[in-house]
Parts: structure tokens; C-alpha cells; sequence
């Protein structure tokens, strides 16, 4: 198994997860053709897809999803809650619970659901025979359940949302100020760390962090907490960017 960040943040999120033939991508907030460039960054055509996953209907995650499965006939997986915000027939739609596992191809899916302020949103958990890869983002805090879910994972991209000063000191209005910090906002660098904390040590070994504000966050805030983390713990970690995709990653490898 390998994947790759097609963007992280609030302008537009991908991931692709491949697996043998298999090609999935979780969520596509970018537009048909910015979609398409990104694949063809990491080797891909849109026609490679196999399967849409969806976390929730916000736009930087489902933006370009509705056009991606019409125009090339990809099943698109959501939340019963979640499916609800598509309207037209013509996709293929089909609702997950979120508290199942799936067998696709070579890959066990199991999806999360997370405190985010959306319909019914969830996470999602890859595993195969010898990896085991953890996707976490929007999410406003760590539960017990968050905290279990992901305690075989290999590689995570974690969400590092906002700096909690930066955020707080920054121009946001109070409101979207606390819908961000609230609990079924965003995870902060400190919540994020916080969960590492209690994954390691263990199987974790390689983390992407993704979600990065622009105005409430850098890579060198995150890039210096995680590096003082790699102090007492063995890891390596990469920054997703937001406007390019990654190369491939690939745990086994990596780890």
C-alpha cells in the first residue's frame, strides 16, 4: 500500500490510497481540472479511480466530487448522513455506517466517525496483511474511540489545524474563532500532539501532517512540534502542502 496527498488544507483536500490495482481517493475539493493535474503529478488519470470515499459534505472535501463520479463512472462511499447532501441520481451513490468495516479489493476500510460539524462525518482506516494507515482530519477533539481506533496504524495524516495563540490573537470574528477551537471544530497542534503522545510509542512510525491553516498555522510551527516530539519518540513525519500534491509514500518502505 502507498498513498498520496493531492492537498491538505482549507482550499481543497485529496488523498489517494493504492493498493495492487486498487486506486481509492477520499474526498476531491479541488475542480475536475485541478483534480486531473494532481493525479498526473503522481502517475494518475482520473479513469484510474476506482472508488470516491467521502468524510463529510463541507466544501474543500466534496467540491469535485459529483463531477469526478459522472464524468467517469466512480462509485462514490459516504455517511448515511453525508449522502444526504447529493441530489442528483445520476452517481453512484451507496451509504456506509460508519462504525463498519469493508473489504475492498486488498484493502480493509474501516471508517471512523469523528466530532466534526457536519452531517455525519467520518475518518477513515486502511489496512492490508502489512500495513495499516490512518487518515484523521476535521475533527474538533480526541475521544477514547479516536484514540483506540488508531492504535495500529503505520503512517497517519493527521490534521495540524491551527496554532491555539495564533488562532486566538488572529483576525477571525469570535464566532468562527470558536466554531474552529470548539470541539466539533478543528484539531489543533496541541490536540494532535496530544494524541501522538498517546499512540507512541508503538506501531505509528511515519506521520503526514495536513490541514494546515494558512492565517492560523505554518509548517515551521508544526514542523518544529513534531520534531520535539522525535526526541523521546521514533518516528519521521512529512508537512502536506496545500496547493501541490506529494510524491508517493509508502509505509513499508518508509517505516
Amino acid at each position: 500500500m502507498r498513498f498520496a496527498s493531492l492537498g491538505s488544507g482549507s482550499k481543497g483536500n485529496a488523498t489517494v490510497i493504492q493498493a495492487g490495482s486498487l486506486n481509492l481517493m477520499v474526498d476531491c475539493g479541488f475542480s475536475l481540472k485541478e483534480t486531473t493535474a494532481r493525479l498526473e503529478a503522481i502517475g494518475l488519470v482520473p479513469g484510474d479511480i476506482n472508488m470516491l470515499l467521502v468524510t463529510h459534505e463541507h466544501g474543500d472535501h466534496i467540491r469535485g466530487i459529483s463531477v469526478l463520479s459522472r464524468r467517469f463512472k466512480i462509485p462514490v462511499w459516504a455517511s448515511e448522513g453525508t449522502s444526504r447532501y447529493f441530489t442528483r441520481d445520476d452517481i453512484d451513490l451507496r451509504a456506509i455506517n460508519v462504525h463498519a468495516e469493508y473489504q475492498i479489493g486488498e484493502l480493509k476500510v474501516r471508517s471512523i466517525p469523528v466530532p466534526h460539524d457536519a452531517r455525519e462525518p467520518c475518518q477513515f482506516i486502511f489496512q492490508t496483511e502489512d500495513d495499516c494507515l490512518g487518515i484523521l482530519t476535521d475533527a474538533g477533539s480526541i475521544t477514547p474511540h479516536i484514540v483506540a481506533a488508531y492504535q495500529d496504524c503505520k503512517a497517519m495524516l493527521l490534521e495540524f489545524n491551527h496554532d491555539r495563540d495564533m488562532l486566538m490573537n488572529g483576525d477571525y470574528p469570535l464566532t468562527l474563532k470558536n466554531r474552529i477551537g470548539g470541539e466539533h471544530g478543528h484539531l489543533s497542534n496541541d490536540q494532535s500532539c496530544g494524541l501522538l503522545k498517546a499512540l507512541l510509542p508503538g506501531k505509528l512510525k511515519f506521520i503526514v501532517a495536513g490541514h494546515l491553516s494558512e492565517s492560523n498555522n505554518s509548517p515551521e510551527i508544526v514542523g518544529a512540534e513534531l520534531n520535539r516530539l522525535t526526541q523521546k519518540y521514533d518516528y519521521q513525519f512529512e508537512i502536506a502542502a496545500q496547493h501541490s500534491a506529494s510524491g508517493w509514500y509508502e509505509p513499508d518502505r518508509l517505516c
